[in-house]
């Protein structure tokens, strides 16, 4: 009986044939050395492409990929290069030196640029701090109708929907990965913190008041023949809407240099 079961001789064969499988399929991927493989391919995408994605591409383990994104970033900003690579927006990606910029610039544009306004800057930075957010929440914040802003934020691919308000059913919109690309960073965590910009308390509390009328001048008497509770006829609106047609921001928020 103990001639019968020679249990060694089982898990030889599973052994084996899983080896050989994994060295078909590395053998079948890997074919280009590593450094010169992820510089190719970088050097055609037109966005940022994350470790993972590459490691797959050219069949290297991810902390093989990792680390030479990483020594290889290190060594072109040692070397002066006119280009550098980055990590940004979960991924990396080539980028001319900021200063080349105006060479650059030149070139590429020869003159001609399409440039958000200063109203466009201040509704991308009311939506990448409040998003998701409505462009009813945006317009009640920068007191202006942003619908033209709005639509060539969209365009642009700075601004994205992001599904509907629960309450009031109004489309809500958030910043893509190409704003985060754009401004130079990985994530909104590292945007600059408020607090340090924003008026003292006191401040706002009187600013509000000030808009909302409640600090008028003491009251005069009233003219003879006008009751006391007839409200002058030039006396201005104490609310005025923040989306009448002298408040939309023209041009739809770009402006040509």
């Amino acid at each position: 009986m103990t001639d019968q079961t020679q249990v060694p001789e089982a898990p030889a064969a599973p052994e084996t044939a899983p080896e050989s499988i994994d060295d078909v399929d590395t053998l079948s991927v890997a074919v280009a050395e590593l450094r010169p493989a992820l510089e190719a391919i970088l050097m055609v995408t037109d966005e940022p492409l994350d470790k993972v994605r590459l490691a797959s591409v050219v069949g290297h383990p991810v902390s093989d990929v990792e680390a030479a994104l990483e020594s290889l970033a290190a060594e072109y900003a040692e070397q002066g290069r006119g280009f550098d690579l980055r990590p940004v927006a979960g991924g990396w990606r080539f980028y001319s030196r900021p200063e080349f910029a105006g060479v650059v610039e030149s070139f590429v544009l020869d003159g001609q640029q399409a440039r958000l306004t200063q109203a466009a800057l201040e509704t991308l930075s009311v939506v990448a701090y409040k998003q998701p957010v409505s462009r009813a929440r945006v317009s009640a914040i920068r007191g202006v109708n942003v619908d033209g802003v709005m639509r060539t934020l969209l365009t642009r691919g700075l601004v994205e929907e992001a599904g509907q308000d629960e309450q009031s059913g109004a489309n809500l919109y958030r910043t893509t990965s190409y704003f985060l690309e754009r401004i130079g960073i990985t994530s909104l965590d590292e945007l600059p913190e408020l607090a340090p910009y924003l008026p003292d308390m006191d401040d706002l509390e009187d600013e509000l008041a000030s808009v909302a009328g409640t600090e008028a001048p003491p009251a005069e008497p009233a003219p003879t023949g006008q009751a006391d509770d007839e409200e002058p006829a030039h006396a201005p609106s104490p609310h005025p809407s923040p989306h009448s047609g002298a408040g939309t921001e023209p041009h739809g928020g770009t402006e040509t240099a």
